[in-house]
């Protein structure tokens, strides 16, 4: 198993330089193709946001200045898009053209016009793994609500990278354990990481509602079959968050690759994350690849 077709939205900022730092390390694993995408935002769908009583001229200058940023922030993103291709001697290909195509790294570049978090989640779903960069921030660009949209509304996984990009990835894996779907879906869509890493530590904390649920050790049973090797580690409740629990874990075996299942707190409102994934998206420092 492994990825073949990655999506990589880019939004112009220093955001970029870590995603396409990521997704060159995971394309020399399989290599794979780089959808490198750039959403520019639409200026005229902020005018039923604007405050009443502006006049024409006044909401035609936001437009203007709206415009200009967005047309700034598109030329950065490919001008990162051209300079990843170059440093990394990657084949500009937008569809694959013979067997030769399958076993290369290639990337083509996709700019549209709309909603980012929307053609994000469309992407997402024709594409076998997102990678998009944390943002440092509330404020910074790609927007939560785009990195909700990809964990949330594609069916696909999503690689979030850390602030602080590390030269490695996925030789020493935790994967946080809890027997639900969204677990058990992160865990299938990391095989390729798993089948790859050099330490794998399959952790469960032993609250009242994991009691009746999958165990770690049934999950190494199915594991064994695909050629992968781990064990398991067993922690616990204590006065740390279950969050702060696995982060630390992390940091305990120098995990590189953080794999969790992704939930929230209402079906309905779906970007409205569970405790547990908002902390662990917030302040992990490795990549955390979710599944929902």
């Amino acid at each position: 198993m492994s990825y073949k077709s990655i999506l990589v939205p880019l939004d112009g900022t220093e955001a970029d330089s870590r995603a396409l730092a990521c997704a060159i390390l995971v394309a020399q694993i399989s290599n794979c193709h780089l959808n490198i995408l750039h959403v520019q935002a639409d200026s005229k769908e902020a005018v039923p946001l604007l405050g009443e009583g502006m006049s024409g001229a006044m909401i035609e200058e936001m437009i203007d200045l709206a415009d200009r940023d967005a047309n700034e922030r598109s030329n950065l993103a490919h001008q990162n898009y051209e300079k990843f291709v170059a440093d990394n001697d990657v084949t500009i290909l937008e569809r694959p053209v013979g067997a030769e195509s399958l076993n290369s790294i290639t990337a083509h570049w996709v700019q549209k016009i709309g909603r980012e978090d929307e053609i994000v989640s469309r992407g997402g779903r024709i594409s076998d793994l997102t990678i998009m960069a944390r943002p440092k921030s509330d404020t910074e660009r790609p927007s939560l609500m785009t990195l909700h949209a990809a964990i949330f509304e594609t069916g696909k996984p999503v690689l979030i990278v850390p602030p602080e990009m590390p030269s490695q990835i996925g030789k020493r894996i935790l994967i946080a354990w809890n027997g639900t779907s969204e677990a058990a879906a992160a865990v299938s869509a990391a095989l390729p990481f798993l089948q790859r890493a050099e330490a794998i530590t399959v952790l469960t904390i032993e609250t009242e509602k994991a009691l009746n649920r999958i165990s770690g050790e049934e999950l190494l049973r199915n594991l064994a079959w695909h050629g992968v090797t781990a064990n398991t580690l067993k922690v616990a409740p204590g006065s740390e968050t279950v969050g702060a629990i696995i982060l630390a874990q992390c940091e305990q075996m120098n995990a590189d690759l953080l794999v969790t299942g992704a939930y929230t707190h209402s079906r309905l409102i779906q970007i409205i994350l569970g405790g547990v994934t908002r902390h662990i998206i917030a302040e992990a420092k490795i990549p955390v690849l979710a599944a929902h």
